[in-house]
């Protein structure tokens, strides 16, 4: 018994052509819901607005009385405290602009005194500028002991040499957790050992040559004696 063929041995290319072409496609339709990179396919606007409307079911508008439609800004007057404050932010400008309109007089850390019958108002005066400055000595970063011995030294040699005005550099002592050590030791130099008959006058510095951070001294032509105390004291002229 002789097999049929089969209807679907094909001999060549040209005759799988004419079946594809004669006969429909069995596959199925795909219907893709979403775009090549994974996004949803946009809603209709018409399905867009009937979410939003039952999103917002319920939701009443803010009352007229509660609502702030614009934030404005309102010139108030000037009061005295808007000056105050003017006119410290145009002190502090010309601080850091041009080094002026700063007393350290007037400050906490300023420090002023003076020698046996010599007036107040002579510190002062120092302070100012009104006596030159011929020397100075930086004891700025030195320990106590060390810089006493350099403090000596140059007093003897300012007064050796008739120098009148000097400045001592200590720095301020911010570093210091109590109080500035440096400067306070100058003070005590000044007032309570033996250079305290040499000096007239003592005082912070101004800004120029290192503010609270530096003591103006104004030297005697010579120191005071206890025989000049008691003539002064007896009436006597010297």
């Amino acid at each position: 018994m002789k097999s049929s063929k089969s209807s679907f041995t094909f001999k060549s290319f040209q005759d799988l052509k004419a079946l594809l072409e004669n006969k429909p496609s069995s596959f199925p339709e795909r219907h893709h819901h979403t775009d090549p990179i994974g996004h949803e396919e946009k809603q209709h606007p018409e399905l867009e607005e009937e979410l939003f409307k039952k999103a917002m079911e319920g939701v009443r508008p803010i009352s007229r009385d509660n609502y702030v439609e614009r934030i404005f800004q309102i010139e108030l007057p000037e009061s005295s405290r808007d000056k105050e404050d003017a006119e410290i932010l145009e002190k502090l400008t010309d601080l850091v602009k041009y080094g002026r309109g700063f007393n350290v007089a007037d400050t906490p850390e300023y420090i002023e005194g003076t020698g046996y019958n010599v007036h107040l108002s002579l510190a002062r005066r120092l302070h100012k500028g009104d006596y030159s400055i011929q020397a100075f000595v930086d004891l700025h970063g030195l320990v106590a002991e060390d810089a006493k011995e350099v403090f000596e030294k140059f007093l003897k040699w300012a007064v050796t040499t008739g120098k009148t005005g000097v400045l001592i550099v200590h720095g301020r002592g911010l570093s210091s957790p109590f109080e500035p050590v440096l400067k306070r030791k100058v003070v005590e130099w000044l007032t309570r050992g033996p250079w305290r008959k040499w000096v007239a006058a003592y005082s912070s510095a101004r800004i120029c040559d290192g503010g609270a951070g530096a003591t103006y001294v104004l030297l005697r032509p010579r120191p005071v004696s206890k025989r000049l105390k008691k003539r002064r004291a007896g009436g006597g002229k010297s």
